[in-house]
């Protein structure tokens, strides 16, 4: 079967109340006067994805649960707006919500709504079963229902991509996540020993290549058992907020994997994007382009090529 979509992903569809606060965390005071004020937007993990890779030129679907409730309506109007395919199964809890805290510095604490979920909540298999059918991959966000869908995406042979954010290496949650996953991404925020979780992770499951984000410290990168770190790449414009940024540098970093480039290039094009994200407000659901992305990894490679010479 011919494909219609590059990069299926799963979850994740939600709305952000952002809210900018003087500092994390929040001292005590009985009221505070936010600016540049509150805004509630579209924009959760698998928003941000699909958003991602759509911007960069790869056909994307996303399919989750979503409400009947201005939320979902949010949610509906941000793919419409972009052009990106949406399946929005509906959800008897609402569409998910959550509350942004963002400090002057860019770093934010989310606060999620548990409410808009129900234990009973699953993707539809037959629904799946097409849109994995006409995909090439899929990426999968750690959201409840999503765990009941990797054993048929592997059915349908796609490869799997994940991401486990902040997970603390121990949390048993996210780990069919972890080892269901061809790609693995997470954060080193949580983590006591980055390299230890990476190896474990390559172990114990599927995964030839793990990625593991370290903000301004760059990435580690696991490929067949090396460990490689990553630079980290300056920003082009002062960092507003890191919300999406880990988001980006999937997104990035798919498009060379599934262009077929080394796995060093293709992390390279995830720091650039994910620099890319830390420049956007966290009022706004926007992605780097993929001219914007190509242009900035050629001069990156023109600055490499140049500092190799002067040296």
């Amino acid at each position: 079967m011919t494909t219609e979509t590059d990069v299926l992903v799963l979850g994740g569809a939600g709305v952000d109340t952002v809210v900018h606060v003087p500092e994390l965390p929040v001292p005590y005071a009985d009221s505070y006067m936010i600016r540049p004020g509150i805004v509630t937007r579209a924009g959760q993990s698998g928003d941000f994805v699909a958003l991602g890779v759509s911007a960069l030129g790869l056909r994307a679907h996303h399919i989750d649960l979503v409400g009947a409730d201005p939320e979902g309506d949010l949610v509906r109007a941000l793919h419409r707006d972009r052009g990106i395919p949406l399946t929005d199964v509906p959800s008897a809890a609402g569409t998910k919500r959550a509350v942004n805290l963002v400090g002057p510095d860019g770093r934010r604490l989310s606060l999620y709504d548990d409410t808009r979920s129900q234990e009973s909540d699953r993707l539809p298999e037959d629904t799946l079963r097409a849109l994995a059918a006409s995909s090439r991959h899929a990426h999968v966000v750690i959201t409840h229902p999503c765990s009941y869908a990797l054993p048929l995406l592997r059915e349908a042979g796609l490869t799997v991509s994940t991401d486990l954010h902040n997970w603390d290496g121990v949390n048993p949650y996210h780990e069919p996540f972890a080892l269901a996953a061809d790609l693995v991404f997470l954060s080193t925020t949580a983590l006591a020993d980055p390299e230890h979780t990476m190896r474990d992770i390559a172990a114990r499951g599927r995964a030839r290549i793990v990625v593991a984000t370290a903000g301004a410290e760059g990435a580690h990168l696991l490929v067949d058992g090396e460990l490689t770190q990553v630079p980290a790449v300056a920003p082009p414009e002062p960092v507003v907020d890191s919300n999406g940024a880990g988001d980006a540098f999937a997104a990035a970093f798919l498009l060379g994997w599934l262009d077929g480039l080394d796995p060093l290039r293709c992390a390279r094009y995830g720091a650039i994007a994910g620099a890319h994200a830390c420049t956007v407000p966290s009022t706004r659901a926007d992605a780097i382009s993929r001219d914007q992305l190509l242009a900035r990894v050629a001069e990156s490679d023109a600055d490499e090529q140049a500092a190799k010479v002067s040296g």
